[in-house]
């Protein structure tokens, strides 16, 4: 089990759109990153990260939204992917589970099948008792010889680890029916399960049933009210906004070695800017702590904090109080010192450089 684990942390992969995130796996022979089509729903570009992998841009290719699947363009991705399996699960077979669960990375649950075939909505689904969880979905489920058996579709939520996963041979069909399109931008209809071609989509309606098609309309992503305001505020301080988004209202920046997460909490009306630095030291950590009292009385508006053993740099401000120029100062101050402080913290104080979390 630990070998296919292991394997499948190059496999795995992160899925991020600005309404949330989800998990996907690599599949070589076909090229394309297969997940979950509500994890997608609604865009047609998500963020992919990875092992080894730095966060990109993809392009959605296939959206199904009947089998609950999605297919990403995978070009430039290159790791051995995942296999899928050729046989049927049997009840009480061993199975692993593997994805990003309330984006907690690359976790990993075992369980058993404890029903091979649940029908629901016409769709016969793997019945397991391996913990899914939100951002889990997309994910594979792996047999003991290391191949996908399902893909982690959706749970129960008042279920004690009641989860389910769409077997292969749908997976396989969509593949086929993919394919023979010659992978040109498809969206599956919902009610006949015809493919469409995106390019002759005419209105939102299904050529061939009529069926109502609302979800396939490209639905750009415009933020509104301090959401807006905030994907300026990243935008005026130099950022990529579109590699920043991983889920509403959360915006990942990368600077130097530190990693700032943005998070507008629209119930309390509070915006958090939290820079991940480095890990406490070993010996000495009264000097250290001594050095962050003395730098939170000096510096302007971003503040030291320890999360276990991690030290966090801080802004912290109310939506009513928050504007751009304001905004775009402090997330300013948060970049221009998080990096900074990251190195003298690890050369003069000993402490240690953070390890960076599979994603």
């Amino acid at each position: 089990m630990i070998e296919i684990i292991e394997k499948f942390k190059d496999v795995v992969v992160s899925i991020a759109t600005p309404n949330g995130s989800g998990t996907g796996f690599y599949l070589k022979n076909e090229n394309i990153i297969v997940t979950n089509f509500h994890v997608i729903s609604g865009v047609k570009e998500v963020i992919i990260s990875g092992t080894n992998k730095d966060k990109k841009l993809a392009n959605v290719l296939y959206s199904d939204p009947m089998f609950d699947l999605a297919f990403i363009d995978a070009t430039n991705i290159n790791v051995s992917g995942a296999e899928l399996s050729n046989t049927n699960v049997n009840e009480g077979e061993q199975i692993i589970a593997v994805g990003h669960p309330y984006g907690l990375k690359y976790t990993v649950t075992q369980g058993i099948v404890s029903k091979a075939e649940r029908l629901h909505n016409n769709i016969n689904y793997i019945q397991l008792d391996a913990a899914i969880n939100p951002g889990n979905s997309g994910g594979p489920s792996i047999n003991e010889n290391g191949e996908v058996v399902g893909v982690n579709t959706f749970i129960i939520a008042v279920g004690n680890n009641l989860g389910f996963a769409l077997p292969v041979s749908y997976l396989k069909k969509a593949i086929t029916d993919f394919e023979n399109i010659n992978r040109q931008v498809s969206i599956r209809c919902h009610s006949c399960s015809t493919l469409l071609l995106e390019t002759e989509i005419d209105g939102k309606y299904c050529d061939n049933c009529g069926a109502k098609l609302d979800y396939v309309l490209d639905k750009p992503y415009k933020p509104v009210g301090i959401a807006k305001m905030l994907e300026e505020v990243i935008i005026k301080n130099g950022k990529e906004i579109k590699l920043a988004r991983i889920g509403k209202n959360r915006w990942e920046i990368e600077e130097g070695s530190a990693r700032i997460f943005i998070n507008y909490e629209s119930t309390t009306g509070f915006v958090y800017g939290d820079a991940h630095l480095c890990m406490l030291p070993k010996q000495n950590v009264a000097e250290l702590f001594e050095y962050l009292l003395k730098e939170n009385f000096i510096l302007e508006g971003v503040y030291f904090s320890v999360a276990n053993k991690e030290i966090v740099m801080s802004v912290l401000v109310n939506d009513q109080y928050l504007t751009i120029e304001s905004g775009t100062r402090m997330l300013n101050n948060l970049l221009k010192y998080a990096d900074k402080y990251d190195d003298i913290l690890v050369d003069e104080f000993n402490c240690i450089w953070r390890e960076e979390e599979i994603t």
